[in-house]
């Protein structure tokens, strides 16, 4: 005989690397990065970053980065995570798929956007004929650049489909889908100048951490109230369960 739903208790997922001490490095490292930059140290490496890679762009290698670059525009993959979540929703006739994508929207929005305000960094090719913006490395040069929304989107968008495709993709190519688009956006996006190599760095910490949050979530066992419960909407629909035999 199957368990009620609920009574199984709650327990956090696995993430990889396992254990709080990783988000504890990312929070430290993220911390550091940003204290070093904002005191305007390290500058110079961001600067010859981006002056070595525009100067090493022949054309055919630009138009592959640039076509690479393509898999971290963020609303798009919004949309697309919405798309498989909604089929979910109705194949599944539960509301479950649709919270992670839900929790991953407004963590990246309220996160990320009010670190780029608060940094107010410039572009690496920023307009240097403004006067605010002469030295676009340093914070407060007048724009949104840091953290890299690229890939703390990334991070976190590409782990949330992953995650719903959990029912139809075997475990490694979910981890090919989480990982490898990340790595080339991360190449690519400090090749192209759309953001220095310490706002990357930045945007790795960061996305890494807010999966982490948005990975550790039993989404298939949290409380949805009696409301959705009673009316059959509240099923598990994310992760494989083992088959419980007939009495």
């Amino acid at each position: 005989m199957q368990a009620p739903q609920g009574t199984t208790g709650i327990r956090a997922r696995r993430v990889v690397p396992a254990g709080w001490w990783f988000d504890a490095l990312l929070v430290i490292g993220f911390a550091l990065l940003t204290t070093v930059l904002w005191q305007g140290h390290l500058l110079f490496i961001d600067l010859a970053v981006r002056n070595w890679a525009d100067g090493h762009q022949p054309a055919a290698v630009h138009d592959v980065a640039f076509l690479l670059n393509h898999l971290g525009q963020g609303g798009f993959f919004t949309i697309f995570a919405t798309v498989v979540a909604l089929f979910l929703v109705w194949r599944r006739h539960s509301v479950r798929p649709i919270l992670p994508v839900a929790m991953a929207f407004l963590l990246t929005f309220v996160v990320i956007t009010v670190l780029k305000d608060v940094s107010d960094r410039a572009a690496p090719h920023a307009n240097h004929d403004v006067p605010s913006v002469l030295h676009p490395e340093r914070f407060g040069s007048g724009g949104i650049s840091y953290p890299s929304g690229h890939l703390g989107n990334a991070l976190v968008w590409y782990g949330v489909v992953a995650l719903l495709f959990t029912l139809w993709v075997p475990l490694a190519w979910r981890r090919v889908i989480r990982i490898a688009p990340p790595v080339i956006l991360a190449v690519t996006t400090v090749y192209l100048g759309y953001h220095w190599l310490s706002d990357t760095l930045a945007g790795i910490m960061l996305g890494s951490l807010l999966w982490r949050v948005i990975g550790r979530i039993p989404w298939d066992d949290i409380p949805l109230g009696s409301f959705l419960t009673s009316r059959g909407w509240a099923a598990p629909a994310l992760e494989r369960r083992p088959s419980t035999p007939n009495p």
